[in-house]
């Protein structure tokens, strides 16, 4: 059994039906709590899920009104075990990016990882596998997931 954090993006497209990555998402995320694992998710996934969301869809955003982005995140507290930040996530966040030389967008991914340090946390699901090559972690995509589950029982 592995413990998963789920990244922003397979939160998004598990909640968006119009998604083209809508099915795969979920089945990811069916898969691994059929087999056991333990999926969790954290304020730093749920604050940029809520960014995305709730920004209109001329900047690359969903455009949903704020109350069904907050019922969506509120059932995914319900759903997921919520991971408190800790300051060892921001030390951890300081040497990651400090010793990698992050900058730009990337120090959000190094934050994400710093957290999962901090938790001790193995496995991310996400649909950036490349994007946190090198930083210790098993990044694992949805459709790597969906290809490996056993079939479903008829």
């Amino acid at each position: 059994m592995a413990r998963y954090l789920l990244d922003t993006n397979v939160l998004l497209r598990a909640a968006s039906a119009a998604s083209a990555q809508h099915l795969t998402a979920v089945a990811a995320v069916s898969a691994l709590l059929a087999r056991g694992d333990e999926l969790v998710v954290a304020p730093q996934v749920l604050i940029e899920f809520w960014s995305v969301a709730t920004r209109p869809l001329d900047v690359n955003g969903f455009g949903w009104p704020v109350e069904l982005v907050e019922n969506e995140v509120r059932r995914l507290i319900d759903q997921f075990p919520l991971l408190p930040d800790t300051p060892a996530i921001f030390a951890e966040w300081l040497h990651l990016v400090s010793q990698r030389r992050v900058a730009g967008k990337q120090v959000h991914d190094a934050r994400v990882v710093a957290l999962m340090h901090a938790h001790q946390i193995t496995h991310l699901l996400t649909f950036n596998v490349g994007d946190f090559v090198g930083y210790g972690i098993i990044a694992v995509s949805p459709e790597e997931v969906v290809a490996t589950a056993p079939p479903p029982a008829t």
